[in-house]
């Protein structure tokens, strides 16, 4: 089951519920939601170095994971940032994910990366003319596999130092910092696991003739106190930020003339006492080759108080949330522009699946939906509501990453689905059900943990 907490795309703060399918197999990363696939794909551009020069893992690595027509391509883009650390990101080609990788480092020769959003792990060795690395990918409820990735080397090193070459100035201390910091959606402090959560997205972007670097972001509360409520710098700055347009960037937090950049902000304190009224944002950026650092701070802005409680989704025991809520969840960064205008409709969105005491997720043929754990549960409405759409009718597809019944369009990348009106502008978006399993139609009154359809898998 898919289950998010997020915002409408007309910017209107909404619980967005789904029942996503989540299939596994064996030569497979965990994807990410069909919608997300219009997000696009990686370039592989590489990062051109030769093996002399390749002395650490900073580049553009390729490799394989699986084999025959379960084969996919994976893409990795490292850079190794001022401090020393690495930071990367991990594109599967074949399904059109690009996701961020954490606790990427380098130990002699072990080579070893995390892509949390996923339950993945590897680790592989470097070769002694660090053009190659091999060594195992496990993930979660998948046996471990065999994988190596190579150094790509299609651009010339020439051709990239003169692209990355900066330009000098300022010659004197610039007058302000050019940049223009836009929060798209003022943030809803809501509950969860005990704490509370504040989360929403800085939209950058660099108004100036020079280069920007930015190299920290700190959320301050908005009162004479300026409590430091979350602060990113380095790799986790580079893990925090996305580059609309530019998914191969190799240093997100490098902004040339003229671009933009996103930084996904998640605070978190103990009480609700805590939460503050307003909260503002302090960032650290050196512009040029200028060599001082400089403060931008924004103004004060609101912190809403309204969030819904919701009960859940789901009944029974075994469910495991795969893919969120997470600051680095895929859903989390669905950033889409819908007649003109970007939201995140899935920013809290969570993929449940239901898991057998063995730790899988289906028995007998994967290839059957009814053989896995969670198909035919009962998806129940979190909160009093209206039905204001219904879609049924859509097959259901084969278990697989690759599978498509029909065509994904935005009328059909939710598959069979309900919307609740839950009030104050809040809805509930369960996605992904059965086919024929809708148990409402469109104008009815739903009351809280009524079943409003049935899970797909």
């Amino acid at each position: 089951m898919h289950y998010t907490f997020g915002q409408n795309l007309d910017g209107q703060d909404t619980g967005d519920t789904s029942i996503r399918r989540l299939a596994r197999r064996t030569a497979t990363f965990v994807a990410l939601a069909a919608a997300l696939a219009i997000l696009g794909l990686m370039p592989s551009r590489a990062m051109p170095q030769d093996a002399k020069a390749g002395g650490d893992l900073a580049g553009t690595w390729k490799g394989e994971l699986g084999e025959g027509a379960e084969k996919l391509h994976i893409v990795l883009t490292i850079t190794k940032l001022a401090d020393g650390e690495f930071k990367g990101q991990l594109q599967s080609v074949d399904q059109g994910a690009t996701i961020p990788m954490e606790n990427v480092t380098l130990k002699g020769d072990a080579v070893r990366f995390e892509v949390k959003a996923i339950g993945g792990v590897y680790e592989g060795t470097l070769n002694a003319a660090r053009t190659e690395f091999a060594g195992k990918w496990t993930q979660a409820n998948v046996p471990a596999q065999p994988l190596k990735f190579t150094r790509s080397t299609e651009d010339s090193a020439a051709k990239d130092s003169a692209a990355q070459k900066p330009v000098e100035g300022p010659k004197t201390k610039p007058i302000s910092a050019f940049v223009d910091v836009v929060v798209p959606i003022a943030p809803t402090a809501f509950k969860a696991d005990g704490k509370w959560h504040i989360v929403y997205e800085l939209h950058l972007n660099n108004m100036d003739r020079w280069d920007y670097r930015l190299t920290k972001v700190e959320t301050l509360s908005g009162d004479a106190t300026g409590r430091s409520l979350v602060t990113y710098a380095g790799a986790e700055l580079e893990g925090a930020m996305a580059r609309p347009g530019q998914p191969a960037a190799s240093e997100k937090a490098k902004m040339t003339p003229g671009s933009m950049a996103i930084v996904y902000v998640w605070a978190t304190v103990d009480t609700a006492e805590a939460v503050p009224a307003t909260l503002r944002q302090q960032l650290t950026v050196k512009i040029g080759t200028y060599p001082e650092e400089m403060t931008i701070d924004t103004a004060a802005i609101p912190v809403g108080r309204g969030a819904v409680a919701i009960s859940s989704p789901l009944r029974g025991d075994h469910w495991l949330a795969a893919n969120g809520p997470s600051n680095s969840s895929g859903h989390r960064r669905a950033l889409i522009p819908i007649d003109g205008h970007a939201a995140i409709a899935q920013r809290f969105a969570i993929d449940w699946v239901r898991l057998r005491d063995d730790g899988k997720t289906f028995q007998g043929d994967e290839k059957d939906n009814k053989n896995y754990y969670a198909y035919g549960s009962e998806a129940l409405a979190v909160a009093d509501g209206l039905v204001t759409e219904i879609k049924d009718g859509i097959p259901q597809n084969i278990p697989g990453e690759n599978s498509r019944a029909v065509s994904i369009t935005l009328e059909t990348v939710g598959g069979n689905h309900v919307i609740l009106d839950i009030g104050g502008g809040h809805y509930a978006f369960y996605a992904h059900l059965q086919p024929g399993s809708l148990r409402v139609k469109l104008g009815d009154k739903v009351r809280r943990g009524q079943v409003v359809g049935l899970a797909a898998c």
